[in-house]
């Protein structure tokens, strides 16, 4: 069961979870630093980020274990306030350059493609307090930003993620209030924060097309977060019609625009409108784009980076009282099967990812597609010697086989979340995904493999699964 030849096999972290040093050498403060600061249970045991695996000064030990694996590439973020302390490039912190181009040129040097994330999820506080995603001035600023990082870092990294998972952070942050700056604005300000995102991704592209591309001839594309979503009655029409929608609202909303025409889903204009309408509004609550804006987004992706953990079913839910808020809008709502295995939120259903790719290819014209995370959690204390949750692995790997070689999916790398253990947002250091566990109890902050890190490292050496698996 090898895999195509050149295939991709990486591991993936995200400045705060990872990096620590929250204050070190000039970093500016980040919306998790204030956030976590701030106490109120939001976090579990109001854990933070300010040491996690202490990666700012601990990268030797990183790398050890990107080489232990044997990894072809390496999926990290640029934390935008070590780099940019008030978020904008008034005052640029040489420390910062310094620390990112030391791991640039380590893994290049040691035969490994970085993946760089320009932002994932960790706004600086400074543009947090002028208004964040949902304030139309963050479009120049996250543009600037970018144009910094691709002239700074370009002339090394040749693969690119503007925004990590916009579709999460536009929910979780500006309509939930579940992660920073924390207040909700249900059924509004995930919209907002969305069309806002949409539009700096696509600003942001077009200046790595303009200024750098000629160049540097990287790729540049934003990665989104999907969860494959079926009918909870496969007979049942309503069930059905409500899976669909589910989908649209949930990966289209930001994939459409982006890579088919520059505009949102019918279905999303037609089903937010007319519940707007109901509720009062004198327009709906979901912006639109100009005429001028659907042609700056259309087209703006190089590849299909895409984020798959699990799966839901879905059942029609009427929205009779008229709530606000998006799953009122899709009129959807979700659960597992309660016959899944799952650990916490993630229900382990690996043939949810083999259709998940195939919807990609067959709705977004057969792209090059990227997993940029994928993975399971164990629960803390977690045992070294995990191999329940090899099992997941190995039957994700051998579905990610089958649509490759059956669907014909255009899947070139796979990056699993995460090289370690490190601070899960809100759930901190209680869920633990790492291929290399990490004693957040030590202040060495010792890195020792999981038995998943070790068959992962065959799975590299061999490109895919042995033959008999």
């Amino acid at each position: 069961m090898a895999f195509p030849a050149g295939f991709g096999w990486a591991a993936a972290t995200a400045a705060y979870q990872v990096e620590g040093g929250w204050d070190a050498d000039g970093k500016g403060p980040c919306v998790w630093d204030t956030f976590t600061h701030q106490g109120g249970e939001r976090v579990f045991k109001n854990q933070t980020g300010d040491v996690a695996c202490g990666s700012y000064t601990l990268w030797e030990e990183d790398l050890k274990c990107i080489k232990q694996l044997g990894l072809t590439h390496y999926r990290f973020s640029l934390s935008w306030s070590r780099l940019l302390p008030d978020g904008t490039t008034g005052f640029i912190n040489q420390k910062g350059i310094d620390y990112y181009n030391k791991i640039i040129d380590d893994l290049l040097k040691n035969g490994v493609t970085p993946i760089v994330t320009l932002y994932h999820f960790d706004l600086p506080q400074a543009l947090e307090d002028q208004g964040g995603w949902l304030s139309e001035a963050i479009i120049e600023s996250f543009d600037k930003y970018a144009q910094f990082c691709f002239s700074t870092f370009g002339d090394r990294v040749k693969q690119w993620i503007t925004i990590n998972e916009a579709n999460v952070l536009s929910v979780m942050s500006y309509d939930l209030g579940m992660f920073p700056p924390g207040i909700p604005h249900f059924g509004t300000g995930g919209y907002q924060a969305a069309h806002n995102l949409i539009k700096a991704h696509a600003r942001s592209w077009h200046s790595y097309d303009s200024l750098f591309r000629k160049e540097q001839k990287g790729m540049v594309s934003l990665s989104l977060f999907a969860v494959w979503l079926e009918p909870a009655d496969p007979n049942s029409v309503s069930d059905q019609e409500a899976a669909k929608r589910a989908i649209t609202f949930h990966l289209d909303l930001f994939a459409k625009p982006i890579f088919i025409d520059g505009d949102y889903p019918e279905v999303v204009k037609s089903q937010i409108a007319s519940m707007s309408q109901k509720q009062g509004y004198p327009s709906s609550r979901l912006p639109e784009f100009t005429e001028e804006e659907k042609k700056m987004i259309k087209g703006t992706a190089d590849f299909f980076a895409v984020q798959y953990y699990t799966t839901r079913l879905i059942k029609y839910q009427e929205n009779k009282k008229g709530e606000l808020g998006i799953l009122q809008d899709a009129e959807i709502e979700f659960f597992p099967d309660p016959s899944w295995k799952n650990v916490d939120w993630i229900y382990v259903v690996p043939w949810g990812v083999r259709k998940l790719l195939k919807y990609i290819k067959d709705t977004y014209n057969n792209p090059v597609i990227y997993i940029t995370e994928n993975g399971f959690p164990q629960s803390d204390p977690a045992p070294l010697d995990d191999t329940q949750r090899w099992e997941y692995f190995r039957q994700t790997f051998q579905e990610l086989f089958k649509a490759i070689q059956l669907d014909k999916v255009n899947l070139q790398v796979y990056c699993a979340w995460s090289l370690l253990d490190n601070f899960e947002w809100n759930q901190g250091y209680s869920s633990r995904f790492g291929l290399f566990h990490v004693d957040f109890e030590d202040p060495a902050r010792p890195r020792v493999p999981y038995t998943s890190a070790k068959e992962y490292a065959k799975i590299i050496r061999n490109n895919g699964l042995e033959a008999h698996l």
